[in-house]
């Protein structure tokens, strides 16, 4: 099975930061300063220019929109900002999700794959596994066999403890706003998932800050 670098697929510099946000009327933008918090460590990282106060300034020129609203921001390497909106539309009460294991695996030694960036070649290759009647989304391993992510969202899995798991960051993955969150509030722990644990799973849930955490379960054949 593959595993893919975005740094080594085609020029590394041309790609954009990203921070996908929810805008409530009622509270402004959801966890903002998370996302402000790592745009700004990506940007250090990866050698971009933040300017925290224009990043302010195009979140201010939304204005404030009377309904819920998706919000997407991206940071060129210069510091140019962009920010598009469309409305937010939530999932029906009772959704659950269904999962899918990728054939595409993730780098686990990828510095990039802690970023998000515009370089989502590989989830795009291993969404594109299934189609949107086959899964709801699809779930990606390293090249050890280890749970990472989702190609829209981090993983947590109720494995009967008191705390839902979620695979480390060394394991290749992206920290998400709403895991980071869940983790600082003892939510959730960090710990190694096996495929194969999902199974036996009292309980898996896949989400990210958009869209919080979603109910899900593991597709058990092709024809489920």
């Amino acid at each position: 099975m593959p595993f893919e670098s975005a740094l080594r697929d085609g020029d590394p510099a041309h790609f954009e930061l990203i921070e996908t946000m929810r805008w409530e009327p009622a509270l402004g933008f959801v966890r903002v300063e998370r996302h402000l918090a790592r745009l700004a460590g990506s940007a250090a990282a990866l050698g971009f220019l933040f300017d925290r106060p224009r990043v302010l300034q195009a979140l201010a020129n939304l204005g404030h929109p009377e309904t819920s609203m998706r919000v997407r921001l991206t940071l060129s390497r210069e510091g140019i900002v962009d920010l598009t909106a469309q409305p937010f539309v939530p999932l029906h009460a009772g959704t659950i999700w269904t999962l899918r294991i990728a054939h595409q695996r993730l780098n686990s030694s990828d510095a990039l794959l802690r970023h998000k960036t515009s370089r989502r070649d590989v989830y795009a290759r291993a969404r594109a596994e299934y189609s949107a009647q086959e899964a709801d989304e699809v779930i990606l391993l390293n090249e050890r066999g280890e749970l990472c992510e989702g190609t829209i969202t981090n993983i947590l899995v109720d494995l009967g403890d008191d705390v839902l798991v979620t695979p480390p960051l060394e394991c290749g993955l992206l920290p998400g706003i709403l895991r980071g969150e869940m983790l600082d509030q003892g939510q959730a722990r960090e710990a190694l998932i096996r495929p194969e644990q999902l199974s036996s799973a009292t309980a898996i849930y896949v989400g990210n800050s958009l869209r919080g955490c979603i109910p899900a379960k593991l597709a058990t054949s092709h024809a489920d």
